[in-house]
């Protein structure tokens, strides 16, 4: 009688577990680029009254008795779906639509070789795009950390190294040690950069995007911000539109996905499901706690029973 009353703490305990994942998804349902996340229950342990048996030339078989002892948290997932944009009118926003995380971290000059094989595994991933430049040039995010892509060398093609570095700005050839003052800055579809230096159309770079082999094993470091753990396979750099040449040899990715410019991912949270799930999971709640009652009463006429 009193495994009951555990199996019910049990469920009590998964069931607010749920409700908390429920309640963060429906308190980021306008957080843009949040993924929302979803509770799956499993099974706890069971006890055997009796073993199954075979059937003999005498006797049939019998099946196994078993009690279980309640539920537990069996996964929460995170559901990559893109969400839907946005229009911000802001000329530096930008969404993916697609597949595909823009790549942030702190500054590193050196970059990072992606056909010498270096690791891009401790950069952060990111689907927020509310990009901004710094007063040192740096192509930011709205939390000052820099956007990774690839940049042009001095004759106007981009870096056939294909090293993966934080865009900036190009020095002001008048003045070395400034960042030119580019006006009318803009992303294209492909993710390059461009500006107006007087008569001339600069292309800064292009943001590159992060291809993950399971994005569902990536790891929430907290914000928009994600890292690849144990099961999210190998992170590859890449470009849209093959802007960047793509192969097995480079390393690079080709995405089918496009950025959106002047727009912002919305989250993909789906509000009527969480209000379905959130009516299902009181409901669950309220039985276990039914299961608690009763079993209590029924303890209470057992001790009674002697007076």
């Amino acid at each position: 009688m009193v495994g009951s009353m555990y199996a019910a703490i049990s469920g009590l305990r998964a069931h607010q577990q749920k409700m908390n994942v429920i309640g963060n998804n429906i308190a980021n349902v306008n957080t843009y680029g949040y993924k929302s996340q979803r509770t799956t229950f499993k099974e706890s342990m069971y006890s055997s009254l009796r073993a199954s048996t075979g059937g003999t030339a005498t006797m049939g078989g019998t099946n196994a008795s078993q009690i279980g002892y309640g539920c537990s948290v069996g996964t929460i997932d995170m559901n990559m779906k893109t969400g839907t944009y946005a229009i911000t009118d802001r000329t530096l926003d930008v969404m993916i639509d697609g597949d595909g995380f823009l790549i942030t971290g702190n500054i590193d000059a050196g970059g990072y070789d992606i056909v010498g094989g270096d690791s891009i595994d401790g950069l952060q991933l990111s689907r927020l795009g509310n990009l901004d430049f710094d007063n040192n040039g740096y192509l930011v995010d709205g939390n000052g950390n820099v956007i990774y892509g690839f940049a042009k060398d001095g004759q106007g093609d981009y870096d056939d190294t294909y090293r993966l570095v934080p865009l900036k700005k190009p020095a002001d050839p008048n003045e070395p040690d400034e960042v030119m003052a580019l006006t009318n800055i803009s992303i294209s579809d492909k993710g390059e950069i461009t500006g107006s230096y007087g008569d001339q159309i600069i292309t800064i770079g292009c943001i590159a995007l992060a291809y993950v082999d399971n994005p569902n094993g990536l790891t929430h470091l907290g914000g928009p911000y994600y890292q690849a753990g144990g099961n999210a396979g190998g992170v590859r750099a890449g470009t849209v539109g093959n802007v960047i040449g793509a192969g097995d040899d480079t390393g690079i990715v080709n995405f089918n996905s496009s950025f959106v410019p002047g727009a912002l991912e919305m989250s993909n949270v789906d509000i009527s499901n969480e209000f379905a799930d959130l009516i299902t999971t009181q409901r669950g709640f309220q039985a276990n706690t039914k299961i608690i009652t009763v079993t209590d009463e029924m303890l209470s006429d057992l001790v009674s029973m002697k007076r």
